[in-house]
């Protein structure tokens, strides 16, 4: 985000990145990527050779790290799509809740009781790494 971003903007939100096109354009290959799991021929090829699937959509490779890490959120500042991102986490068993819960700083079981409650109370900040 840009420094100059007007304060009360939409993209003003502390700890909350925002898809907009340049993010898409940026993570276009690897959204791909992710997309092409929906298919089971895709996950057994994805699965066999991670690495070369990666290579095979062209990533960069920041975003071939990422994926190779399962760094959730290296995969959303490098431009992926929570909608995308989440078809790699649900072929490693991870709910969404377990990513609510990395990109809050939260385990799964915490971040679901703090929706239960109502929802996470805004800190201003995020979890990095």
């Amino acid at each position: 985000m840009s420094t100059d971003t007007p304060a009360g903007s939409r993209f003003d939100l502390p700890g909350t990145p925002v898809f907009d096109g340049q993010t898409s354009r940026r993570g276009l290959r690897m959204n791909k990527m992710f997309m092409s799991l929906r298919s089971e021929a895709n996950r057994t090829r994805f699965l066999a050779d991670e690495a070369g699937y990666c290579r095979e959509f062209g990533l960069t490779p920041e975003q071939e790290r990422a994926v190779l890490d399962r760094d959730w959120q290296a995969m959303i500042d490098l431009g992926g799509s929570i909608f995308y991102v989440y078809k790699l986490a649900v072929m490693d068993g991870r709910s969404m809740q377990y990513l609510g819960g990395v990109f809050t700083g939260m385990t799964e079981e915490e971040f679901v009781a703090a929706m239960r409650a109502g929802g996470r109370r805004d800190t201003g900040g995020r979890r990095d790494g």
